[in-house]
């Protein structure tokens, strides 16, 4: 079963709002167009859809997915051990570099959160886009073969 773009946001200014978008222009070596996070290796944040609902299921909660504030949400694509490899998003690749630890935030949106999203990485990974072009939602999500 192949993945897919659940959902995307663009964060517009530090501490800012996550603003849910249908597409986004993804720049190769920079970030998300209109997205605070520009260049240096945290371009594009990424959480798996599964893991949040575990996560609100696990906690009786129903906070939407972009308390997370990723960019990225992925629905059947495990990222799990999947540093250092590339995660096809339509025509953009991503090279997942390292675990995006979450912050103080999670524990302010939901006490305890922070927490149970370090065990076994289930904050997500960051990584730098190598392609530019449009992600949308719905777009195919998978791992690139061989990619290490």
């Amino acid at each position: 079963m192949s993945g897919k773009v659940a959902g995307l946001w663009v964060k517009r200014m530090k501490r800012g709002p996550m603003d849910a978008v249908k597409s986004a222009e993804f720049l190769a070596d920079q970030g998300i167009v209109h997205n605070a996070d520009q260049r240096g290796k945290r371009q594009v944040t990424v959480i798996e859809q599964e893991v949040w609902q575990d996560l609100m299921d696990r906690f009786g909660s129903r906070l939407p997915p972009e308390t997370r504030r990723a960019n990225l949400m992925t629905e059947n694509v495990s990222l799990q051990g999947k540093r250092g490899q590339i995660l096809r998003l339509g025509e953009v690749q991503i090279k997942l570099l390292g675990e995006t630890k979450p912050c103080e935030r999670m524990d302010e949106a939901l006490p305890g959160l922070k927490q149970a999203m370090v065990d076994y990485e289930r904050g997500g990974l960051y990584g730098v886009i190598l392609n530019s072009g449009t992600v949308h939602i719905h777009d195919t999500a998978t791992f690139e073969e061989g990619s290490r």
